[in-house]
């Protein structure tokens, strides 16, 4: 099972997924993320802090890092019959570089998931962690191109669609709230989903 943390910056996902590897329902998995490790995750990182990086150029890094992703961590993890718990995942992909790419071409959204669909592997359950744009960029401090609360308006809009085309994959948990509770509510979601597969 694959499960993923989504949520604009700022929403409290690298929190979540720490707090998860103490989850006793998740013994045993492995607990992973995007960008990645790899020397595809060190160049989108090096592209965040980039101003003058091309969008269309980013979103190809981005991809690049999700193939290998998928083929070193992800698919491997799952062969063995393991829950792998992902720390954002494709999902970021069709909300962030969808929203950069809007104006420069024609239904960006649909775009960026169209080059996904030949290869990736959709999630079994998503976490949505809800937060307003303002406090979200607030939160994050604002330390790259993406932060930006305008920006990540445009992003929110995109999970929404997302979520609105897939309802029952994702579980909005409302992230204004403390972090003990936005963590007491994602274990609660992870016990339902994993009861409900077993």
């Amino acid at each position: 099972m694959l499960i993923t943390l989504e949520g604009i910056d700022g929403a409290g996902k690298s929190t979540v997924h720490e707090a998860l590897r103490d989850h006793d329902a998740l013994d045993g998995a492995v607990f992973t993320h995007e960008p990645t490790d790899s020397w595809y995750g060190e160049a989108v990182r090096r592209s965040l802090g980039d101003g003058d990086a091309d969008p269309l150029a980013e979103l190809f890094l981005y991809t690049a890092d999700h193939a290998d992703h998928l083929a070193n961590v992800v698919r491997p993890a799952l062969a063995e019959g393991r829950v792998v718990v992902s720390d954002r995942y494709v999902d970021s992909r069709y909300a962030y570089q969808g929203a950069a790419l809007d104006g420069e071409l024609d239904r960006p959204l649909e775009y960026v998931r169209g080059i996904h669909e030949a290869f990736t592997r959709s999630p079994d359950a998503t976490l949505y962690l809800d937060v307003d744009p303002r406090s979200g960029a607030e939160r994050a401090g604002a330390s790259d191109k993406f932060e930006t609360a305008g920006h990540l308006a445009a992003v929110q809009a995109n999970y929404e669609r997302l979520i609105e085309a897939e309802p029952e994959r994702f579980v909005r948990i409302d992230a204004t709230r403390p972090p003990e509770d936005v963590v007491a509510a994602a274990e609660g979601a992870i016990d339902r989903i994993i009861a409900g597969r077993g």
